[in-house]
């Protein structure tokens, strides 16, 4: 995981509260790759046995394709791990012009951009903060509320300024070293014979030396988040940025295109190897649902999800052909919750799982984490949804990783959520750690269990997972340090395993 310098790490603390951004992480030794299929007894890592249970129980069983809609912020379909397991609408004729199966959505071949129109599509968008001033602005200025708001804004804005204005200090800085170095990224030991000149260089230098022996992508990542921050100044908590504005499209029930890849799919492009991927050569990455489709349906932006752009979402996996929707989303507030409630619960009318990452805040989970939610407006809840935190790779003391939120009430079962490598845009790969990869371990699992056993309900389905867990009779280190049992941190109180899952399915479906 990124580690850095006590002020930097504040000002990113900070930061969380603006941004659920994606956490990347990139220890000194990372775990074998394709962990995540891994059996703890015989591999050592705590994955969830998915290569044993291909090995010892589907060996000369026969899967059916199931669909998983990934809504996320665009999948690279053309990659090479990928475009064999792409979902193809097949009532559809490819670029047309029509809308050749009367579902509303013209030229959907493989799935659906509500970040889009006509005219183009867009990566990036607001907070709710900056619509919701947006409103307020246009009712009444002098408002409390509107005043309030700005002043949140505000203060946000400047704490992402200091954080550019300090990383941008230390990359100069950094910069002139490896200058001098003559080397654009020099290693551990060529930074530690550099011969300082400056009381800054002195302090540079400390602190790129200590963060490389933790992190060897430290200076890449540094770059990156100094970039991630502008973004967010320029766009997300810009109030004179709106990507939808003066668009009449986005007014429309159906609206967006058919470019289901996007401008930035890197996200989506990972979770969906991790479902799905089919590896074309020794380096790729194993899915963990070797008969799962990928439906891609970009409504996530970099910024804060329209509620009407998941609902729509939500709809079009529903109505589809999707069985399993995985939602690596989250955000802080939903002012047109209702009409996201009313599409889950289209979605649980029509037998589908929807698989939710559970955040990467830190933090403990007392009423929900997040939305979009399985809990209702009106006081009822979506029961065929699984609720996932992310768990690390070695069964010790750390295997709660310290970004994943947790909560007994709240969240459902942990899966493999560290260091996991995937598919990556332009067929390359990555390892990237989050909820948001933990969710579509949890969204693969039941992609499995449905190819062999496709009689069985959603409500099946989520409840073989959560009893065929390996339970965790150990504490674990939480986020502030303290040690808590693991079995407080979920309902289930344990990791997902496909081994056991399987043989329960056997059993259920007997039945």
């Amino acid at each position: 995981m990124i580690r850095i310098e006590t002020a930097f790490k504040i000002k990113l603390i900070i930061l969380f509260s603006i941004v659920n951004f994606q956490l990347y992480a990139q220890g000194k030794n990372k775990p074998s790759p394709n962990w995540q299929n891994m059996d703890l007894k015989t591999d050592v890592f705590f994955g969830i046995s998915t290569k044993k249970a291909y090995n010892l129980l589907l060996k000369d069983k026969t899967p059916v394709p199931v669909v998983v809609a990934v809504i996320d912020g665009g999948v690279d379909i053309t990659h090479q791990d990928l475009k064999s397991v792409v979902w193809t609408n097949q009532n559809e004729i490819p670029e047309n012009g029509i809308d050749d199966d009367k579902n509303g959505y013209i030229d959907d071949v493989h799935g659906w951009n509500f970040l889009g129109s006509s005219k183009g599509s867009f990566h990036f968008d607001n907070l709710e903060l900056i619509r919701s001033l947006r409103e307020e602005l246009k009712k009444d200025p002098q408002s409390v509320k509107a005043k309030d708001l700005q002043k949140e804004v505000t203060e946000k804005k400047t704490a992402l300024e200091n954080a550019i204005k300090m990383t941008e200090s230390q990359l100069d800085a950094l910069n002139q070293i490896t200058d001098k170095i003559g080397k654009k990224s020099p290693d551990i030991q060529e930074f530690e014979d550099y011969r300082y000149r400056t009381v800054s260089e002195v302090k540079v230098l400390s602190m790129v030396v200590r963060n490389l022996k933790a992190d060897p992508d430290f200076m890449d990542e540094l770059e990156d988040k100094f970039m991630t921050w502008k973004n967010q100044v320029k766009y997300l908590i810009n109030i004179n940025y709106d990507p939808r504005a003066g668009n009449a499209e986005f007014l429309a029930k159906y609206y967006g295109n058919g470019d289901v890849i996007g401008l930035e799919p890197s996200h989506g492009t990972h979770i969906s190897g991790i479902i799905a991927a089919r590896p074309n050569e020794s380096k790729g990455t194993m899915g963990i649902a070797r008969s799962a489709m990928i439906m891609g349906i970009q409504a996530i932006p970099d910024g804060d999800a329209l509620d009407k752009d998941v609902a729509s979402a939500i709809r079009y996996a529903a109505d589809n052909g999707a069985r399993i929707i995985n939602l690596s989303i989250n955000k802080a507030f939903s002012p047109d919750r209702k009409i996201v409630d009313e599409a889950v619960q289209y979605a649980m009318s029509k037998n589908l799982l929807i698989v939710h990452s559970a955040g990467n805040e830190g933090r403990k989970l007392d009423l929900e984490s997040g939305f979009p939610s399985r809990n209702y407006l009106n006081g009822g809840k979506a029961d065929s949804w699984i609720e996932v935190g992310a768990s690390n790779y070695r069964d010790d003391e750390n295997l709660l990783p310290w970004f994943s939120n947790y909560g007994k009430n709240i969240v459902d079962v942990f899966a493999p959520g560290v260091d996991i490598f995937s598919t990556y845009p332009g067929n390359t790969y990555s390892y990237l750690s989050g909820t948001s990869m933990a969710a579509p371990v949890v969204s693969g699992l039941a992609a499995l269990i449905w190819s062999y056993y496709p009689k069985l309900t959603a409500l099946q389905m989520k409840k073989i997972i959560m009893s065929s867990v390996v339970k965790v009779n150990h504490k674990v280190k939480s986020n502030d340090g303290s040690m808590i049992d693991f079995s407080a941190l979920c309902i289930s109180g344990g990791i997902v395993n496909a081994y056991n899952a399987l043989e329960m399915a056997d059993k259920e479906n007997s039945l």
